[in-house]
Order: structure tokens, then C-alpha cells, then sequence
């Protein structure tokens, strides 16, 4: 098979040489005239875009002007099979879950629905600018395999794994504590490491799993420690009481899934809006990631996440949309409501730890902070182009800015899927822009 052609992207480039939580906005690496040249799915250098040119003559150029240059979004947290029903009223979890979530869950036993559906998400994902997404499924395998052939057919780095539920759900929904370990086993088999894939242990929360299939899980992880387990945790009050009645031997929500070994480094846990000074202790002991998704918790009214003394106590923290019950595709607005609940707990986010969220951080807290989320040489090249002056109201604004950071962040605060140019994932231009 012949080599793809080289491939020279020019226009201003973001990429971070740290964490902007931990250095500040100097860990971003910010080249007005810079380019990157993109090789066989990867990302082969970066630099001056004059000194690329000369030195690869030959190479495709794509020349965006003064638009900006950035790793692919990376969306840690989303439920594909609640794509149809975002932006649904006014419900707490409990009752989203019952009155939403889990009629359109049942529906997902049908593939030709299933594909649909995931082809639908991921299109809208890329769309938004968005290269890699972990997602939750359904209990039926049917619903990873659907999600698993779309990110495979365009080319996209994708987590997903069956959500395994065997009580507080209804019985078209419920499976077993020996099916989610056969179901799961059989799907990791099936698509573990093809192309970009990789599979997710995911029981859906303690409510809905019995010790039993919680042990089995666990197990499940232990056979296979090198893959990720996600789950949710304190997202609501009401959910954490009702944790504990389930539970009552549990010292709290963490714990519960400790003792039936689902915590570790590989554990990515959404949420963690209440969490206990012990829990934040173990967290940051075994290494385990924390998704923040503002948007959902804004929506159906879970709390503040506690952003800044979670970074600032050495968290692993990413961004995530959370849909359905986050209401936006776009990881843009999502860092605008990141933005918005730190406000409220005091804190103003800078622009480079919100850029920085949405890119490395996520791709950090799915254990891919060398391979997608930044631009380095030899990382995939997932890349995103952002015009900064998408509307009237976002370009009036960033012809006044004086530096990068209030150029970008008036696309973050008003910014949609008008801003995202062109997605790129491993190397080829997927989406464009209409018009």
C-alpha cells in the first residue's frame, strides 16, 4: 500500500508543553505563522511555517490563514444512546433516568437503530470538532458493536463498553450479574485494540448493579487490568443517600466500588460533584480520573464541580458533554459552562486550562496523554481547525483582543460548531465546514 501524502497545515498553532493548571498559561505553546505536518496518520513535526515549507517542498499544503490549529476535542464522558434525547425538560437524574433515559435505552437491542444512532452522534461529534469520545452504551452488545463499526469506519480513537444493569432498572433493561461478565468478555474479544478502538468496562452506577454483578466486574477488570472502567459517582445528593441505603457496610459512594475492585489508576469516574475528603484522598491516591461535565450538571441541577481545589490538590481531571443529560454536542460550550460553574465557586478559569480540559486534559484521564489530545511530533494527528471570528458577535469582540488568550476566548464563551472549520482524524480531513 502506498504511503499517504504529506500533509502541511498552516495557520496559527496551540499545543501545550505542560499543564496550565499546575504551570500557568505558560505551559501553552502559541506559533502565529506556525504549520504542522502531518505524515501517515501522524503528527511528523511542528514549527514555522515558512522553514516547514522549505523543508517539505513537496508536501499538500492546507493553508487556513489566521484561523488556529489545535488538537481534536476529546470528550470523556457521553451516552451515544441518548443522542435522540437531549435537551429533554426538566428532570432530576433519577427522574431522567425513568422517564428518558430508559425507554430510549430499550430501543437499542434493535442494530439497525443502534447504527443509526451512533452514526448520527459521531458525525455531530466530529462536526463540533471532536476526534476521540468514550461513551457509555446499553446492555445490549448490539449497542457497542453499532457504536464500534461507526468510529471504525471514520477512523476515530473511541472507548465504549455494554452498560451492565441488574436492578432499579426495568426488566427489558436489566441483565445479570454472569451475562455483563460473558457480554463484556465477548465484546472485548471482539473489539479490543481494532484500528483505534478500545473497550471500557462499565457497570452504570452502584444503584443499578447488585454486589454480585459489581464482583463480577471487578473480576472482568482484574483479567484485564490494561483496559479503562468507567462509572459515575456523587453526581447528586439524592443518589448518594441512596448509595448508602443500598450499601449500608460502605463507608461512602467510592468505597462501594473499592470493595468490589473497580477502583485504581484505570478507573474514570464522571461527576464527583460531592465527594467526601476521604474520597478526594483515595481519588488522588490510586490515581483515578474525575470527568467534570458541566453542562449535565447545570442541566439537571447536580451541583458545582469543584474544579480548581480538585486540579489544585494533583486530581486527574477531564471534560466531558455528558449527553444526553449534557445539553450541547459541542466541547466549546462545554467549556463555557466550566467556565461559568467555577465562576460561581470563585474562580476564573483561565483560557489555557479550559483549551487545555477539552484537549490533553481528557486525553490524560483516558490514559492517551501520549498519543491524542496535544501536538507533539509523532502523536496522531487529531487535529482541529477553529475560525476565530465564526459570527459578528465573536469576530467584533476578538478584533479588540491584544493577545491570543482574548482572541480564543470569546470563541469559547459564544462559540458552536460555525467555528470548527475542519476536523481531521488520523491524518485526513473528515468534516468541513458548509459554505
Amino acid at each position: 500500500m502506498q504511503d499517504e501524502p504529506s500533509r502541511l497545515l498552516v495557520g496559527q498553532v496551540l499545543s501545550f508543553a505542560g499543564d496550565p493548571f499546575a504551570e500557568g498559561p505558560v505551559a501553552a505553546r502559541h506559533l502565529t505563522q506556525g504549520a504542522v505536518l502531518v505524515q501517515d496518520g501522524r503528527i511528523a513535526a511542528l514549527g514555522d511555517a515558512a522553514a516547514l515549507k522549505a523543508a517539505h517542498p513537496g508536501a499538500e499544503v492546507h493553508d487556513y490563514g489566521d484561523a488556529l490549529i489545535s488538537a481534536g476535542f476529546v470528550d470523556a464522558h457521553i451516552h451515544y444512546p441518548q443522542t435522540g434525547i437531549i435537551a429533554s425538560w426538566g428532570k432530576r437524574l433519577i427522574d431522567w433516568l425513568n422517564t428518558y433515559t430508559f425507554p430510549e435505552e430499550a430501543r437499542f437491542g434493535d442494530a439497525a437503530h443502534a447504527c443509526a444512532v451512533a452514526e448520527t452522534c459521531l458525525d455531530l461529534m466530529l462536526a463540533h470538532g471532536t476526534t476521540t469520545v468514550c461513551s457509555y452504551a446499553t446492555i445490549h452488545p448490539e449497542s457497542v458493536d453499532a457504536f464500534f463499526a461507526a468510529a471504525l469506519a471514520r477512523g476515530m480513537r473511541a472507548f465504549a463498553g455494554k452498560t451492565c444493569m441488574d436492578r432499579n432498572a426495568p426488566d427489558d433493561l436489566r441483565d445479570t450479574a454472569q451475562a455483563a461478565y460473558d457480554d463484556s468478555k465477548a465484546l472485548i474479544a471482539r473489539w479490543q485494540g481494532v484500528g483505534r478502538l478500545e473497550y471500557v468496562i462499565t457497570p452504570r452506577f452502584a444503584p443499578t448493579s447488585t454486589p454480585a454483578q459489581l464482583s463480577a466486574l471487578g473480576a472482568l477488570w482484574a483479567e484485564h487490568p490494561d483496559l479503562l472502567m468507567q462509572t459515575h459517582l456523587s453526581e447528586q445528593v439524592e443518589e448518594i443517600a441512596w448509595v448508602q441505603s443500598l450499601f449500608p457496610q460502605a463507608r461512602d459512594y467510592l468505597d462501594v466500588y473499592e470493595a468490589h475492585g473497580l477502583l485504581g489508576p484505570g478507573a474514570v469516574f464522571g461527576h464527583g460533584i460531592h465527594l467526601s475528603a476521604r474520597e478526594r484522598a483515595r481519588l488522588r491516591e490510586v490515581g483515578a480520573a474525575l470527568v467534570h461535565c458541566p453542562t449535565s450538571n447545570a442541566f439537571i441541577g447536580s451541583g458545582l464541580f469543584d474544579l480548581a481545589g480538585l486540579k489544585g490538590e494533583g486530581q486527574r481531571v477531564g471534560l466531558a458533554t455528558d449527553i444526553g443529560g449534557g445539553s450541547s454536542f459541542s466541547m466549546l460550550r462545554t467549556m463555557a459552562a466550566a467556565y461559568e460553574v467555577a465562576q460561581l465557586r470563585g474562580v476564573a478559569v483561565h483560557p489555557a486550562q479550559l483549551w487545555w480540559l477539552a484537549t490533553a486534559g481528557s486525553a490524560s484521564a483516558l490514559g492517551l496523554g501520549g498519543q491524542v489530545g496535544n501536538l507533539a511530533e509523532g502523536m496522531e494527528a487529531d487535529l482541529v481547525v477553529i475560525d476565530l471570528a465564526s459570527t459578528p458577535a465573536i469576530g467584533q469582540r476578538a478584533a479588540r483582543a491584544g493577545d491570543l488568550w482574548e482572541a480564543l476566548f470569546p470563541t469559547i464563551m459564544m462559540g458552536d460548531e460555525r467555528a470548527v472549520v475542519e476536523t481531521w482524524v488520523a491524518g485526513r480531513p473528515i468534516h468541513r465546514r458548509a459554505g
